[in-house]
């Protein structure tokens, strides 16, 4: 039996701001944006190419502080090319730090110890890890 993560909730203090740098500034797919009455809302959005999405809302999401997600990640095939394109989008990024050595022969030295981390508006932190190829 496959299990696939399909959504991960992240919390957040203004889902309209939430949205606007997922999808604007990370260029995250809107898949909805739902509104159930006065109070509930909820916002899915994609990154490109995953297949698991995140959602930010209010009402039938569950209740945690903003900003208290921590080490959600990302996987790119070219670290240098995503950390440019967020640069571009005016995403505050870190520098490329390589945490490690390569466990086994790699087609790129940064594959599997490259890393850049943000946070969203919240202080939701991500890390975006580079895997051009895998085992």
């Amino acid at each position: 039996m496959n299990w696939t993560l399909e959504v991960v909730v992240v919390p957040v203090s203004d889902i309209d701001r939430a949205k606007e740098f997922y999808a604007d500034r990370l260029g995250f797919a809107v898949d909805h944006d739902t509104r159930i009455g006065d109070d509930v809302r909820i916002v899915q959005l994609t990154p490109p190419g995953s297949g698991c999405s995140i959602v930010v809302g209010a009402g039938a999401v569950p209740q945690m502080p903003p900003g208290s997600l921590k080490g959600l990640q990302l996987v790119v095939p070219d670290l240098e090319k995503a950390r440019a394109e967020l640069v571009e989008r005016g995403v505050e990024v870190s520098e490329i730090q390589v945490l490690g050595e390569n466990p086994r022969p790699v087609p790129h030295p940064l594959d599997n110890v490259g890393f850049v981390f943000f946070t969203d508006p919240d202080g939701n932190a991500w890390a975006i890890q580079q895997i051009s190829a895998r085992a």
